[in-house]
């Protein structure tokens, strides 16, 4: 049996991928209350920016925003994949009991 506690290409995976595209294509009005407006921060900080500085400057947001995007996928893959492997175990302990 496939241990899913272990990040691999397996059915979790793409249902997590499936989860993430319907997420950002379903945006509710609290969703977008929330919303990381990144593109808008960082134009306004680069329009703060000297004219000397905006190349590394936007090296950093960019940088900043991958880095950023990440940690949310490593966070929501580990809390998804554990909360669907404890509930598996939890099925699986109330059924053998």
């Amino acid at each position: 049996m496939n241990n899913f506690r272990e990040v691999n290409d397996d059915i979790l995976k793409d249902w997590l991928e499936f989860r993430e595209d319907k997420i950002f294509t379903t945006n509710s009005a609290k969703d977008k209350e929330s919303y990381l407006y990144f593109d808008e921060l960082s134009d306004n900080i680069l329009a703060n920016v000297s004219e000397e500085n905006k190349k590394y400057a936007q090296e950093q947001l960019d940088q900043l925003y991958d880095n950023f995007i990440d940690y949310l996928e490593y966070w929501n893959e580990k809390y998804y994949r554990n909360g669907f492997c404890d509930g598996v175990v939890i099925i699986n302990n109330t059924l053998n009991s």
